[in-house]
């Protein structure tokens, strides 16, 4: 992630909420390189990732006196961005969940053969349900890689942050994942 300085920013984001309109262009001066290739790297596609950063900023803007806490202005910014890019992504590709991750997720459960639970729409939207009730970055790693078929390396680029945490976050995402879906198909 690049350096911010979060006492800054905390200092814009006060301004902002008190309506100073030239506080939040500082902000999206500071942080719109970060944001844009976030959703660049996610989207993988340039004119969707500018519709997803004008999308994150509008939001932002509506709603910056719910962030309580102004020095996680980027980590907010950020779940924003996330979100809008994974609904972007829903939008065009609705019902697709990879095979591998059916497969990676279900190997373990012997009653289940991925190709006919792929098929299966009660088991897509119990995987989207258990996807979208993981922990942020397991959710941002399990959707950029299974759902949007990314690589390691863009991932990690993504995020900003090492191959070797994109492989611990997947990982953690599949056992949670695993769970969950044994949890609700009443499975101990």
């Amino acid at each position: 992630m690049p350096d911010f300085n979060h006492a800054y920013i905390g200092n814009l984001v006060i301004q902002a909420q008190s309506g100073s309109g030239e506080a939040f262009a500082e902000l999206y001066a500071t942080t719109f390189n970060h944001i844009y290739n976030y959703s660049r790297h996610y989207l993988r596609d340039d004119y969707m990732a500018q519709d997803a950063v004008q999308e994150t900023y509008i939001s932002a803007l509506k709603n910056i006196n719910n962030l309580k806490d102004p020095s996680l202005f980027i980590a907010w910014l950020n779940q924003i961005c996330f979100h809008v890019c994974y609904d972007m992504t829903r939008k065009n590709r609705p019902d697709t969940i990879s095979s591998e991750l059916m497969e990676l997720i279900l190997d373990d459960t012997p009653e289940h053969n991925p190709d006919e639970n792929y098929e299966d729409k009660e088991e897509i939207d119990a995987v989207k349900r258990a996807v979208q009730s993981l922990p942020f970055l397991e959710q941002q790693v399990i959707v950029m890689r299974f759902y949007n078929e990314m690589k390691l390396e863009d991932i990690a680029a993504a995020l900003s942050c090492s191959r070797s945490s994109i492989k611990r976050y997947i990982n953690s995402g599949k056992k949670l994942l695993a769970k969950k879906l044994r949890k609700e198909g009443g499975q101990s």
